[in-house]
């Protein structure tokens, strides 16, 4: 019997123990109040450190030749802004706007070329002390100021394949700088893709397919103070808001001797027309992605080479640069739907001429194919859809 109480009192103090334990264990997770009156148990969070203001200015203090097209602006890190002031030489304030946070500044407005800016303000440390702002640049005085000039207008309507383009006077050779001040604005959204074509003198902006119709679309040139090379600086932004039209693609072949026109994935018109003649390198009809780039009620044609001067045609809608257009031509209307001897344009009749010339937008593609030439970047102002989309992307100044 003895054996018996003194295992039974073992096991029951074997139990309490383990009942202690337990309850140590889940009580060792429970915050505890310290002396201080805080909670402990778990990891605490330390007040951040009190430091000063770390105040940064771009351009920096001393700076000469600086383009104005360059961001100005007023940094700090380890606190907040709380004056900034820059002053032109005649002492009048420059506009500017400090971000929601009070982290940065920047100006609102175009500085001038050759002065001397001076900054003047202070920042307030996490530590509570001030800081503060000064110093001063000079802008660059420039050889040369250089003005671009958009294929696109404010309001107006374009087709589905309209790019958009940017030339300037004389060569830029700064060609990167002046794409990193240009932008595109679509809704809904396009991809697409700048590119230098014609030597160093345009860029072009293409979406990587047809417009979707109906987009709006701005572009901004923002290249006032911007280097284009060879001390030459850009003299004013240049922009424009405009829309995309309906849908419409017409679809050509020579070897048919037919255009039909497609609009909005519909067919509305199939005109019997005669192409270039197709023995002749020189008179054939392009292969390949036109775009309508004007029309005009009437046109004077001349080619000396092949021996007519200020042929006047009705009904021109020009599809090239280098010569093809789509017209109307009472006198090949025997040869049209059966033969092609035109020098490189679509003949029409005047009738169907007139009908498509009224439902065309600038912008709209014309789609050729079966001849025996193809359209190249050389034929044209418009040869953006000339280039595979890989092929195209390459033609940017910041292609890596």
């Amino acid at each position: 019997m003895t054996f018996r109480n003194s295992a039974h009192r073992r096991a029951a103090g074997a139990v309490l123990g383990l009942v202690a334990v337990l309850t140590l264990g889940a009580c060792s997770s429970e915050p505890t109040v310290t002396a201080s009156g805080t909670t402990g148990g778990g990891p605490t969070q330390s007040a951040p450190a009190a430091l000063p203001a770390k105040v940064t200015v771009q351009p920096a203090a001393g700076a000469q030749d600086v383009p104005p097209g360059e961001p100005i602006t007023v940094s700090v890190t380890d606190g907040t802004l709380d004056s900034v002031v820059l002053t032109n030489p005649e002492g009048k304030q420059v506009a500017g706007q400090p971000a929601p946070d009070k982290k940065s500044w920047k100006t609102t407005e175009e500085l001038g070329f050759g002065k001397t800016y001076t900054w003047s303000g202070q920042a307030v440390g996490t530590d509570g002390k001030p800081a503060p702002i000064n110093g001063s640049f000079t802008t660059v005085k420039p050889r040369r100021q250089m003005s671009g000039s958009l294929n696109v207008g404010d309001g107006i309507t374009y087709g589905i394949a309209m790019p958009i383009t940017l030339t300037f006077p004389s060569r830029v050779t700064d060609k990167a700088s002046v794409e990193k001040a240009l932008s595109v604005e679509t809704t809904p959204k396009t991809e697409g893709a700048w590119g230098w074509t014609d030597g160093d003198t345009s860029v072009h902006w293409r979406p990587k397919e047809y417009f979707k119709p109906n987009t709006d679309v701005k572009v901004n040139a923002k290249i006032y103070g911007v280097k284009m090379g060879d001390g030459v600086y850009g003299q004013q932004d240049v922009s424009a808001s405009f829309k995309i039209g309906r849908s419409q693609i017409v679809k050509g072949n020579p070897q048919t001797h037919r255009m039909q026109v497609i609009r909005d994935g519909q067919q509305v018109a199939d005109y019997p027309v005669s192409y270039g003649l197709d023995s002749d390198p020189g008179r054939v009809t392009n292969s390949g992605v036109h775009v309508v780039m004007s029309k005009h009620a009437t046109y004077s044609m001349s080619n000396p080479r092949y021996g007519y001067t200020d042929v006047n045609v009705p009904w021109a809608v020009r599809i090239s640069n280098n010569g093809e257009f789509i017209h109307g031509l009472a006198s090949s209307i025997w040869a049209q739907g059966k033969q092609n001897i035109s020098h490189g344009c679509l003949n029409l009749s005047p009738a169907n001429a007139k009908e498509y010339y009224d439902g065309v937008l600038t912008g709209d593609p014309v789609e050729i194919e079966g001849s025996t030439q193809q359209l190249g970047p050389k034929d044209g102002d418009y040869s953006d859809w000339t280039y595979k989309w890989a092929d195209w992307q390459k033609l940017s100044a910041l292609a890596s």
